[in-house]
């Protein structure tokens, strides 16, 4: 294991890829940030949009995927505003066990802002079978509801016979960059790890009716092509795009932030996932997968705009990565029909051996020291 020169990235990110010079490619991006001119890059998205005329009798001008939280608001007020097109907001909804009080308002909020939306809610108890197979499949609750979040999106602009799709990346994740001809390009997101190239074979031997799967089917590339979908990834027009940034345009536009200690959360960000708890115990399992958990997302970033030096983040790591409420475990495993112990059970079996030293319970002792790697 080890991390970037400039940040706290360690080459245990899948996709994650350092330059010769030891520099991961959130930081490499973002140094070649200032050589940029997003006036030139904003006329690049004019004449984007202007390939994609509204058809007769179309109402909306695009489609944006969306969650109530920082980005999305974000998006749909600049595309509205700046843009000054008239965009379709989709929204998967979460089922009742899981949205939480302050998601519900924030989806609310933004429909308040004035946006039309489309709210897509799977069947709920597909939704839970699949989210229990998930965590004892693959110790990953969220792989059966992320091709949920991600086909929704497209399979919604097909219905509708909209080609143009908006959504926003973390600058620092750009894979799909390496399998497209264009930085903004992101309509090779079928190729990431998140949806693993889009395959529902897994998923049918968990419940085997074909209809059910629908919503978690990710468009093939033959959809694409016959409809003239284009998804284009608005971070890459804007320089500015960061937790803080579109944190602070949302909380000025309603959207309700969270409350709890990053200590329960393992997240210091307080903008980031609002939806739902859970997202938090899916942190946990990715930090003792790949030594990393939320909080390394967003204090890299605090590096990057040099609002903290990397010693400082080092400790803010070592103290918030891999919290999370124990409530929010039990909850969790109410939800899915497992005990606690068979929680930890799995999450012992998918840990990295190599990062952490398993002990009894949720013992697990780190074998790498932050900042410095194995």
């Amino acid at each position: 294991m080890k991390y970037c020169k400039i940040c706290l990235q360690p080459d245990t990110r899948p996709g994650e890829k350092f330059t010769n010079d030891g520099i991961c490619l959130a930081c490499k991006n973002f140094l070649f940030n200032d050589s940029i001119d997003f006036q030139d890059r904003f006329l690049i998205l004019l004449e984007i949009i202007k390939k994609f005329p509204k058809h007769k009798n179309q109402l909306f001008d695009c489609i944006l995927g969306v969650s109530g939280g920082k980005d999305s608001t974000r998006q749909a007020l600049w595309v509205r505003d700046k843009l000054g097109l008239k965009p379709l907001l989709v929204s998967l909804c979460w089922p009742p066990q899981q949205i939480n009080v302050r998601g519900a308002y924030n989806i609310s909020n933004l429909i308040n802002l004035g946006f039309d939306m489309v709210i897509s809610g799977p069947a709920p108890q597909t939704f839970k079978n699949l989210m229990r197979a998930s965590f004892l499949r693959f110790g990953n609750w969220a792989k059966s509801t992320e091709l949920a979040l991600y086909s929704s999106v497209p399979q919604v602009a097909i219905n509708y016979k909209i080609k143009l799709i908006f959504n926003g990346e973390d600058p620092g994740q750009k894979e799909c960059q390496a399998l497209s001809k264009f930085g903004w390009d992101n309509n090779n997101v079928r190729h990431l790890n998140t949806l693993s190239g889009a395959k529902i074979d897994w998923l049918l031997k968990e419940n085997g009716q074909f209809s059910e799967l629908l919503p978690y089917m990710y468009p093939n590339s033959k959809q694409f092509q016959k409809q003239g979908i284009q998804i284009v990834d608005l971070g890459w027009f804007l320089g500015d795009w960061s937790f803080k940034k579109n944190g602070a345009v949302a909380v000025s536009n309603g959207m309700n932030p969270r409350s709890e200690s990053p200590e329960d959360t393992g997240d210091p960000s307080y903008v980031s996932s609002l939806d739902e708890d859970w997202v938090s115990v899916n942190q946990i399992i990715k930090y003792y997968k790949f030594g990393y958990g939320k909080a390394t997302d967003y204090i890299n970033e605090e590096i990057r705009f040099g609002r903290i030096s990397r010693e400082q983040a080092i400790a803010m790591v070592k103290k918030y990565d891999g919290h999370c409420n124990k409530k929010l475990i039990e909850s969790f495993c109410d939800y899915i029909d497992i005990s606690v112990n068979e929680f930890w059970s799995k999450v012992k079996q998918v840990a990295n051996k190599k990062l952490f030293k398993v002990g009894v319970g949720n013992s697990f002792r780190p074998l790498f020291e932050v900042g410095i790697g194995l």
